[in-house]
């Protein structure tokens, strides 16, 4: 809103020209979302605890958990609304791809919103059912990777990292291919928030990665130095990527150990599909896998512990996800979020090596 209202006023108000640029709406951005976020999450925490929407902890987890029942949860409302917020007055909103990252991000935070619902009015662990769950996500995506695939001049062609001149077109096969990517990311995601601060510090690391992705994306000589596929327009998904990062950082002041509110699938899910959905935008998605490599490891151990079981009757690890594993095995809470939160930086790290690499 203020990109088009400055943009209106550039020739009549002195520095009213400075709006038009990305890196000014990042900074502006970022101070909006992590404002919102402290001012209102005080309130929400009293809110929560007054209507009592406290956390249900899982029989089959730790027992060390059990300590985490009734801590505030569904805190991944207050991140969307000042992602929401801060990307609608900071970034061109006429742009479609902001546009598509914020009906991924809402229409996968409503899916989670109706899962933790059902999981407080019913007092147990289980709120939407796993196809329940799955076909909200799909539905979603569906709806993203269409608009996408008839936007004129997207290109269906999928980038190898490390290997610029390689490229192949999936052509209508790419819309399935987007509605995996926003899919799995969102779930992964969704795994790995298990622990205080564990989820959120790696989507904002990963958020911030793919808002330098987006910038260069988006500019068409950067773009051509670096040999990665140009992308008209998406350089203002830095925006929204600036709103991620900075309102999970807002929430991290309450979600780090011992934490005071938990996100909830209304935060995991909406915040997973919102890298995704970038990651598919920026035309980078196969290297999600790498800047993503935590949520990855998450969600491969799951997928391994239920396939060995199945199969073998026998479990790969103590416990999956994986972070639980780490806890059975005598790691700290803070020990295991602090290795991780590592662990994502070194993924970003390499993660933003390919954009030079070839």
């Amino acid at each position: 809103m203020l990109f088009h209202l400055f943009n209106t006023l550039r020739e009549r108000v002195p520095g009213a020209n400075v709006f038009r640029y990305v890196s000014t709406r990042v900074g502006l951005a970022t101070l909006t979302s992590l404002l919102i976020t402290f001012l209102v999450a005080p309130w929400f925490i009293r809110r929560a605890r007054e209507r009592q929407l406290g956390e249900v902890i899982r029989d089959d987890g730790p027992a060390s958990h059990a300590s985490k029942q009734g801590t505030p949860t569904m805190g991944g409302a207050l991140i969307i609304l000042a992602l929401l917020f801060s990307t609608l007055m900071m970034a061109d909103i006429a742009n479609r791809y902001v546009l598509l990252a914020l009906i991924a991000t809402v229409g996968t935070g409503v899916v989670g919103f109706a899962d933790d619902y059902l999981k407080l009015t019913r007092k147990n662990s289980r709120g939407l059912s796993p196809r329940g769950k799955l076909l909200g996500q799909f539905l979603v995506a569906l709806v993203v990777a269409l608009a996408l695939y008839y936007q004129p001049r997207f290109s269906t062609e999928i980038a190898v990292p490390f290997i610029k001149t390689f490229h192949f077109d999936l052509g209508p096969f790419y819309v399935p291919f987007a509605m995996l990517v926003i899919v799995c990311t969102s779930n992964a995601v969704n795994l790995t928030d298990g622990l205080d601060g564990l989820a959120i510090g790696p989507v904002m690391i990963a958020a911030g990665t793919y808002a330098v992705i987006a910038y260069v994306t988006g500019h068409l000589k950067l773009a051509e130095y670096l040999q990665i596929p140009y992308v008209a327009g998406v350089g203002e998904l830095s925006v929204f990527c600036a709103g991620v990062v900075a309102a999970g950082l807002g929430f991290l002041w309450y979600n780090a150990y011992p934490a005071q509110m938990f996100m909830g699938d209304v935060g995991s899910l909406s915040l997973g599909a919102a890298l995704g959905v970038v990651a598919v935008m920026t035309k980078n998605e196969i290297l999600l896998i790498i800047v993503g490599g935590v949520f990855v490891m998450e969600a491969l151990s799951v997928i391994f512990q239920v396939v060995s079981y199945k199969f073998r009757r026998k479990r790969v690890f103590l416990m999956a996800p994986i972070h639980h594993h780490y806890e059975l095995k005598g790691w700290k809470e803070p020990q295991i979020i602090v290795r991780f939160w590592i662990l994502s930086f070194i993924c970003a790290v390499v993660g933003l090596s390919t954009l030079k690499l070839r």
